[in-house]
């Protein structure tokens, strides 16, 4: 298994080089004008024309590329033209809450998604089926932006004088501050060195650094910030793994081996739960890790609708500021994470199903 995960490791590298390629070229090829986008219309000729030479916006694409990729492999995202600030920085405040956001997204489809499918799969052609599979199309067909509109419109609007109220946008409530929990227990580290600056991914992950702090109230507020955006991310892949998990498991049902456990009379439960979910669960594996890359696409538009201060929110701000480095450094990461998961559902199959081998 080690050289299997060696292997996918290196054929990783091609990939998310040609991302980068891509992404690169295209970042570019956006029609606008950086100068314009950050300073403004009113810009004089002679300042944009200083403004682009001072970012080696100058510099022919192949010659630019060549000099980000040299970065890139020492670490160096470059820093941010609008902001002018490191972007690894950057990452650091804001990829924790994606993560947050993007965790609770998957557990929540997969939780729902799984118990949906496998109802539906055993009462097939039943009220059952047709209430699960109707509610899964129409959760697989209503576009992010305009589910999220809609559950803060009902949540924070229609509900506003009802215990049923959910804040509509923000990460945490005006007033509210989360202590670091390196703070909390005095470790010290030096301001620019690596330590700290995983103290403060952890830190900025707020859901765990409340829990490990023992702050039920930012804890509790966090949690009701990010119920309304997560509901809204995993509504299409909630949709998709009930589909495919029916559909695997009505393949299953349907073999020569579950007939013969029926016959011996082995409980109704027994054969679904142990017998039949156990080996339809490599499609839906399969499915999760490809959803994953759903949930980070439409973290963009969620983390917009809601006012978070996320990677995809920040992945849309640095397109319309044609932000060069945000906009490669955050696809980078974000194809990354995409890659890692498939790897990690590709290797699970191996605990799902012990007659496959990796090699």
């Amino acid at each position: 298994m080690f050289q299997y995960v060696i292997r996918r490791l290196i054929l990783a590298i091609p990939v998310l080089f040609g991302i980068l390629l891509v992404t690169f070229v295209l970042a570019r090829l956006i029609p606008g004008d950086p100068c314009k986008a950050i300073l403004g219309e009113k810009a004089t000729q002679q300042v944009c024309e200083r403004f682009i030479r001072e970012h080696g916006l100058d510099k022919p694409i192949p010659v630019q590329f060549g000099i980000y990729i040299r970065n890139v492999a020492r670490g160096d995202f470059g820093n941010s033209i609008r902001f002018s600030r490191p972007v690894s920085i950057i990452l650091i405040e804001r990829l924790p809450l994606t993560l947050e956001l993007g965790f609770i997204a998957t557990l929540l489809a997969v939780l729902i998604g799984i118990p949906m499918g496998l109802l539906s799969a055993v009462y097939s052609n039943s009220v059952v089926d047709v209430t699960t599979m109707v509610t899964a199309n129409i959760g697989v067909s209503m576009p992010v932006y305009w589910l999220g509109l809609m559950l803060a419109y009902v949540f924070a609007l229609t509900l506003k004088d009802t215990p049923f109220w959910l804040p509509p946008s923000g990460r945490l409530t005006a007033g509210l501050v989360s202590v670091p929990f390196y703070q909390v227990y005095n470790l010290t580290s030096q301001p620019d060195s690596f330590k700290f600056h995983v103290y403060e991914f952890i830190a900025n992950m707020y859901l765990f650094n409340s829990l490990i702090t023992f702050d039920w109230r930012i804890l509790s507020d966090a949690v009701q910030h990010l119920i309304l955006p997560a509901v809204a991310l995993c509504t299409i892949p909630m949709s998709i793994i009930a589909r495919m998990t029916r559909s695997s498991m009505l393949e299953v049902l349907g073999l020569d081996y579950i007939r013969t456990a029926r016959a011996k009379g082995l409980p109704k439960p027994k054969v679904v739960l142990k017998h039949a979910f156990r080996n339809a669960l490599l499609p839906v594996f399969t499915i999760i890790g490809l959803q994953l890359g759903t949930v980070f696409a439409g973290a963009v538009l969620t983390e917009t609708i809601f006012g978070l201060a996320g990677v995809g929110r920040m992945l849309f701000e640095a397109i319309t500021a044609r932000d060069y480095p945000i906009v490669q450094a955050f696809t980078l990461v974000i194809a990354i994470g995409y890659v890692g998961m498939n790897l990690l559902v590709d290797v699970s199959y191996v605990f799902i199903d012990p007659r496959i081998k990796l090699k």
